[in-house]
């Protein structure tokens, strides 16, 4: 019987040890907040600062270890659990391997978040974001981006440095490939449809990654569009144009933020403690994690803001940013700060709390290696769904700018037709910028999705030369300013021809980060070929490929027709051959004002009054204006043409309680279907904070038969007609209002409401 009783003791001291330390953390049932809690409590401070700590990939694992220098040291940080993330480490085999070892050698067993720039695409290409924007098809952007992390997830990556969502007004500054244009509204829109196509809605699915909303924030506002440069802008324009996209990548759940280079009213965004705490985890109530962008804490001493290492680490954790991306910052002076009081504690738990809250969301604590499949490598990577989302996304970025005399759509039979330009059968250029997983040579050139169609005659001349050099994402390009050599054989193959196609424009590599320029004409000897080709035959069809709005004014005055192609990826020469031919009508509606010259630079169509906006007649001097070119853009915000016509008439304006509708009737005019964006434009006339002359506040994408007319109606709300004024407070102000609507921000119809 004591025996008896002894066992029963023994058993239930067993039996309570057991649930007194059994593991939450690797509970699969359990609530994640819980899960958190529990592997928090079992947390040396030295492994929650290596949550902090994110390393490039330093080697290569699949291969022998390092055994000496810094590759050393970041191998054996990764094998004592001090190191929380990896980028660029990418393919099944090698993320397997490097997973195996946080997940199986280190003390607690917390997997790593896999970072890469997917920006538009990771082995397939999509066209450039600003193309994509061009598209102002939310849905067709949105699978662009699913994309994009099905072929991401399948090679072990779970975490995208995108959407890039600055707004810019500054066409010099060659990021704006990266981001959706001059205007908040339309940027909000499309920021959420990429964070949606990249997370899903379930981040614990396998074909879905964490999106990253960068830069946060100003970075479009850079001085002079020069990369890096310092931001200095009123409130006005921080609350209404710089922030409202970053609160709609918000509302689309995005997971992390990147903090951006640059200063903000003299402050670095990453040791910003206004924008990382204040606005963005109080007032936004965002729970993911910040991320600094690539060694950008220890740049803040280069800044002048911080004296050395440690003062920049001190700043960027107490600012609220919680990774360290390459500065090697955090891992080797974080613990050491906490224990001098500079830092307390209880925000290294908030950060690392919102970092492993994102890696259990994604589910990478059930099953570390639920993206390493071999097999979903092999059959997604380059699949047919993945080509075809491409393919279709690229026609829908073509802009039509200009069409004299229907040059375009091409009779498909019969021509002579000349195709110029060393771009026209490049196969490389036109994946664009930020395209690091793809494999050269392997875009559909111009050539060869014009040879698909076999009607008519063509020969080709490269003309000239963009660049001298085949880069890299690393390396300037040099551009040819010299050699003229091919000129004459391009003048003679048009001299022959019927119709000459001309691909002109941008290498890939010639916008993006670190691609500023002071003059954004055609590049090199490509004005000069054009001018050459021109007078031998005027008969031009001129194809832009550019990551950037460029300076047209001669081709506007003289080339009947020019067709905006951007960079758009893997299936470039496929869509601008459908588009040429007339396969596809082109809906695509610009982004972003193209310029007359640099000089109107930085320049955007939701621009204020000034006190003297109106030409006064006569020979007077005292006005807004240049003394050697007009006020106005080449082509407008919004602005693109079809191979049809609409025709906008009967807008009218209802108030229904506290919302006004704004209808509008639209019509095909041509003989062809087609695709239209209509666009609905305000102004507040009178506000206590002066409110631009058109803000862009609705639009509708819609296709109409030969002579079909449709009805278009738009809402606006207080979410609509209100602004935030100085303080950030969001205020909606009674008095009169105007509304524009129409195909452009130029060309609009226009009527006028009253809030009383």
């Amino acid at each position: 019987m004591l025996k008896l009783k002894l066992r029963y003791i023994v058993y239930f001291v067993l039996l309570t040890s057991c649930r007194q330390i059994k593991i939450i953390y690797k509970d699969k049932n359990a609530p994640i907040e819980k899960r958190i809690d529990d592997l928090l409590s079992r947390m040396t401070l030295e492994e929650k600062i290596g949550q902090m700590n994110q390393y490039n990939g330093f080697w290569d694992v699949t291969g022998p270890s390092p055994i000496e220098g810094d590759a050393e040291k970041k191998y054996n940080d990764l094998r004592n659990g001090f190191v929380g993330s990896m980028l660029n480490v990418r393919g099944v085999d090698e993320v397997k391997a490097v997973q195996k070892i946080a997940v199986e050698e280190t003390r607690l067993g917390i997997p790593l978040i896999i970072g890469f720039d997917v920006i538009h695409g990771y082995q397939t290409i999509s066209p450039i974001p600003l193309a994509e924007s061009a598209s102002w098809d939310l849905e067709a952007i949105r699978k662009s981006a699913e994309m994009a992390a099905l072929e991401a997830s399948a090679v072990g990556i779970n975490w995208t440095f995108a959407p890039m969502i600055d707004v810019s007004r500054d066409a010099r500054w060659g990021r704006v490939m990266e981001g959706a244009g001059e205007d908040p509204y339309l940027g909000g829109k499309i920021a959420y449809a990429r964070v949606k196509g990249f997370q899903g809605d379930d981040l614990s699915k396998v074909n879905t990654i964490a999106a990253c909303a960068k830069h946060f924030a100003g970075y479009g506002f850079a001085e002079a569009g020069k990369e890096y440069n310092t931001v200095d802008v009123g409130t006005s324009t921080l609350y209404n144009i710089i922030f409202p996209p970053f609160q709609a990548s918000i509302d689309a759940e995005v997971k992390t933020f990147m903090n951006s280079f640059n200063q903000l009213n003299g402050i670095p965004a990453t040791g910003n403690k206004y924008l990382q705490r204040e606005i963005l985890k109080d007032k936004w109530k965002f729970d993911g994690f910040v991320v600094s962008d690539w060694g950008s804490i220890y740049e803040m001493i280069p800044h002048g803001y911080a004296e050395n290492l440690s003062k920049a680490v001190e700043i960027a954790v107490n600012a609220g940013s919680d990774m360290d991306m390459e500065s090697n910052a955090y891992v080797n002076e974080l613990s050491k700060l906490i224990k001098e009081g500079k830092v307390n504690e209880t925000l290294i738990d908030d950060s690392v709390r919102r970092i492993l809250r994102v890696k259990f969301e994604l589910g990478l604590f059930d099953d570390p290696y639920r993206y390493c499949n071999k097999e979903r490598e092999k059959k997604v990577l380059g699949s047919k769904e993945v080509i075809d989302a491409s393919l279709d996304i690229a026609k829908k970025s073509i802009v039509l700018l200009k069409n004299d005399n229907q040059l375009l759509p091409l009779k498909k039979y019969g021509q002579k037709i000349a195709v110029i330009g060393a771009l026209a059968n490049d196969k490389t250029s036109p994946l664009g910028n930020w395209r690091i997983a793809a494999k050269n040579e392997s875009a559909i050139s111009v050539l060869e999705g014009l040879s698909n169609y076999k009607g008519n005659t063509i020969a080709y001349a490269k003309g000239v030369d963009v660049v001298l050099n085949k880069t890299d994402f690393t390396r300037e390009v040099v551009i040819n300013e010299t050699d003229t050599s091919g000129f004459s054989e391009a003048k003679k193959i048009a001299k022959n021809s019927d119709v000459v196609i001309m691909v002109l424009g941008e290498d890939g590599f010639q916008s993006g980060e670190g691609r500023s320029r002071t003059e954004i004409g055609l590049p090199g000897l490509q004005q000069q070929l054009l001018e050459e080709v021109y007078k031998v035959n005027p008969n031009i069809v001129l194809v832009l490929n550019n990551g950037r709005p460029l300076t047209l004014g001669w081709a506007d005055n003289h080339i009947p027709s020019i067709l905006e192609a951007w960079h758009l990826g893997t299936q470039s020469g496929n869509a601008i051959a459908q588009v040429l031919y007339g396969d596809y009508n082109p809906s695509g509606k610009l982004p972003m004002s193209f310029p007359r010259s640099v000089g109107q630079v930085p320049i955007y169509y939701n621009q204020q009054s000034t006190g003297r906006p109106n030409y006064p007649g006569g020979d007077v001097v005292f006005w807004s204006h240049y003394q050697d070119d007009k006020n106005e853009v080449l082509y407008p915000f919004g602005h693109g043409l079809s191979y049809t016509q609409f025709e906008y008439k009967n807008m009218r304006i209802k108030q229904e309680n506290k919302i006004f509708v704004v209808e509008v009737d639209i019509t095909n005019t041509g003989e062809i279907q087609g695709k239209e964006v209509v666009q609905l434009y305000i102004r507040d006339v009178f506000a206590s904070v002066a409110r631009p002359i058109k803000e862009l506040k609705g639009f509708e994408l819609i296709s109409l038969n030969p002579k079909e007319n449709k009805t278009v109606q738009f809402t606006l709300t207080d979410k609509e007609l209100g602004f935030y004024n100085n303080t950030g407070e969001f205020i909606v102000e009674s008095g009169l209002f105007e509304v524009f609507v129409g195909g452009s921000s130029k060309t609009v119809l226009n009527g006028k409401f009253e809030i009383k």
